[in-house]
Formats: C-alpha cells, structure tokens, sequence
C-alpha cells in the first residue's frame, strides 16, 4: 500500500526518505549576496564578464543624479506646501535604475512607488512628473491621484496603486497574458520587503510558479517597512528564502551595487523569457531619506547607522568605478546636475499654475454614462463647496 501510494502521488517523487528526525532550521540556508562592486568602486572580480557598454552606464549614472535632483526639489517643494506628498528613493537609486536599464522597452513595470529612477530610465519627463504631482489638468490621471502615482502607457509602465502589494499578483497575471499571447517581453514587478508581508505577495509567487509566469519579482529590501525594523517583520533569512520555498529561482543581490544589480536583473529576465518562469530578486539595500514626507526616521532609527549606510551611497559608488575606467566626464556631469535643477525648477512653477480638473471628471471614465446615484452625488459635493468655500482651493469647483 505504502508502495503504491508513493508511485501514484507526483508531490512525494524524488523525495528523499529517511528514519531519523531531521528538523531544517534557518541556519541550513545560506543564500549568497552577488556583489561585483566593493563601496569604494572597485570591481571585485577583473575577470567578470559584465555586460555594460559606457552608453549605458552613463545613462544610469545620469537616471540616478537626476532621480536624487528631483527627489530633494520635491521633498523641498512638500515643505513648502506646494504638494501633498513625496516619496524619494535616496540610498535606493541603483536598485531601482540599474535593474530597469536590463530590461527591454517592452517589458511591463509593475511599479509600488519608490521606483521613479525607473521611468527616469524610459525616459519620463520633467513636465510629466510635475503635472502628476500637481494634479492638474494635464495629469493623466486627471487628478484623482496622490502625487507619485504615475504610469504610462507609452513606457510600459502601469499606474501606481496606494494599497500595498496589489501589483504583485497582477504581475503574475500580466506575465501570464504575455507568455499565452507569445510576446517576447516579460514582466517586472518592484516592491518592499514590507510589502512582503501582505497576502498578495504569498498569491503572486505561487501563482507565477504554478503557471510558469514571466515574471521577475524585484525586492527593495531597505531594512525597514515605514518604522518597522525587519527584525521586527519576519524571523526567516529575508525575502529570498520565501521565493525558494514557493519554487521560484532566486538571486540575492547587493542593491547598492550598480553593476551587480545590473548582471543579476540582465540574467534574470534571460531566464524568465527562455523558460517561462518567475524569478525573485532580493535587493540589500537600505533608505537613507525618510519613508514619505509624512515620516520622521529619527524616532525608530540612529544617525550613526545612517551615517554608516551613507558611505555605501550607490550614486558616489558607481562615480568612482565610471571615473576608474575613464568613463566619468565630470564637468559634463556639472552642466547636467545644474542644467537639471534649472529645468525641474522651471517646470515645478509652470506646473503649479495649470488648472485642476474640472469637478465633473470624478465621476467619469468608468460608465458610458454617469448614472443617476452619482449625478446626484456630484451636485451635492458641488453645493457643500459652494456653502463652504473659504474651507476649499478657489478651483475646486470648477465647471466644465
């Protein structure tokens, strides 16, 4: 019977039997860390054979001088009340860039929100980042969405949802969709290790192992989900362990390391297309600015441990390999970062005067036509502005 029962059951084949009590704790995982760059810029291994041309990589130093640009004007311009909100994504430039530059343009980015280097990458402008943010009628969004919630559709890049973790499982099925329709293109899906922590992580995974998805899921593991440290989130080793035990390849990566980041990302989408199967990559990485403008880190972490990370910063790190290797053009990359602050400058003023939508937008796009419940919705909110206006912007009413 015991016979029978192993040969007929395809989940115990292969598994190897024993009669002692085994009982595998953490510390029989090893997962390694790819690093090919140490913090001062030295390549560790001269014989490896990267595959990053100089075009590239000064396009990726350029994506990430520019991401950090826009990033302080933006925390800047928050304070000063001009937007409601910002996320900045300092520390995490070369996780976020470097892995796009190893994509192909047809690749679909499922984004969380730290991943601005990304469309930087695919070449979103400085009028289309300002006009998200404002909310104006120029934003695609139509004003119905935090600042920081971009997408585009020329870019392959999906609209950012709030709620954490929604992307992943819609990765899944997006790579799904790719792989049916014989595209050659997969699909990467960014996310914290926060985000990790929610059941939409759990069903992605299996579902992109289990239907052989396209799929490589990227993971910013910055050592922190908002305040929570992630010795406080999870006792395992980390994300990558997670996507072992689900059955997917696996790569660890050193998040901070631009080139590093760039092979594993490269290899990863090379065996996610050839096979059809998900690939999850665990970035280390770590955030050096505060979660969202809406966070204080010096209530749940020290300025000593900061100023350790600080020394790992990916963008000075990668300078000094270009400036090794005579790549690095440091009077060109002075006129840009002044050229740049000029033209986000620029542009934040020419966005914040552009009107905002007219009201009667909320309530379109989804039906044919509006139907009576919200007709009736949207004259009431247009009679409370008008009883109480010194409480709302002067445009908020505005008429089509």
């Amino acid at each position: 019977m015991t016979d029978k029962l192993v040969k007929d059951r395809n989940h115990l084949s292969g598994i190897k039997m024993t009669n002692t009590v085994n009982i595998i704790d953490n510390g029989l995982i090893d997962i390694p860390m790819l690093q090919l760059l140490d913090e001062d810029g030295i390549q560790t291994d001269k014989n490896y054979a990267l595959k990053l041309d100089k075009k590239t990589a000064v396009n990726i130093h350029y994506s990430m001088e520019y991401t950090r640009l826009l990033d302080d004007r933006m925390i800047g311009s928050q304070r000063q009340g001009r937007i409601s909100f910002y996320l900045a994504s300092r520390g995490e430039e070369a996780a976020t860039v470097a892995s796009a530059a190893a994509l192909s343009e047809l690749d679909m980015i499922m984004s969380q929100y730290r991943e601005q280097g990304a469309l930087v990458y695919r070449g979103y402008t400085t009028d289309q980042f300002m006009d998200q943010m404002f909310s104006n009628e120029l934003d695609p969004n139509k004003g119905r969405q935090m600042p920081i919630h971009y997408g585009d559709k020329a870019l392959n890049f999906m609209t950012i949802s709030s709620p954490l973790g929604t992307q992943i499982p819609q990765a899944s099925g997006y790579a799904y969709g790719q792989k049916m329709a014989g595209k050659q293109a997969i699909t990467m899906c960014y996310f914290g290790e926060g985000a990790a922590s929610e059941g939409d992580f759990h069903a992605g995974l299996n579902m992109a192992a289990v239907l052989n998805c396209p799929v490589i899921f990227f993971c910013r593991n910055n050592g922190y989900a908002i305040s929570t440290p992630a010795e406080e989130q999870f006792a395992g080793d980390g994300i990558a362990s997670r996507g072992i035990g689900y059955g997917v390849r696996t790569i660890r990566v050193d998040g901070n390391d631009v080139i590093a980041v760039y092979a594993a990302t490269q290899h990863a989408r090379e065996i996610a297309l050839a096979e059809n199967c998900p690939v999850l990559i665990e970035a280390m990485t770590y955030r050096l600015a505060a979660h969202s403008t809406s966070d204080d880190p010096s209530g749940y972490r020290s300025k000593d441990e900061e100023a350790k990370w600080q020394l790992k910063d990916p963008i000075l790190r990668f300078a000094k390999w270009l400036d090794a290797k005579g790549w690095l053009d440091q009077a060109a990359l002075d006129k840009f970062k002044e050229d740049t602050r000029e033209q986000i400058l620029s542009s934040l003023k020419r966005a914040e005067k552009v009107a905002i939508n007219p009201i009667e937008d909320i309530i379109e796009d989804v039906y044919d036509t509006p139907p009576w419940h919200l007709q009736k919705q949207l004259t009431e909110l247009k009679t409370h502005i008008q009883k109480y206006p010194q409480h709302y912007p002067k445009t908020s009413g505005r008429i089509k």
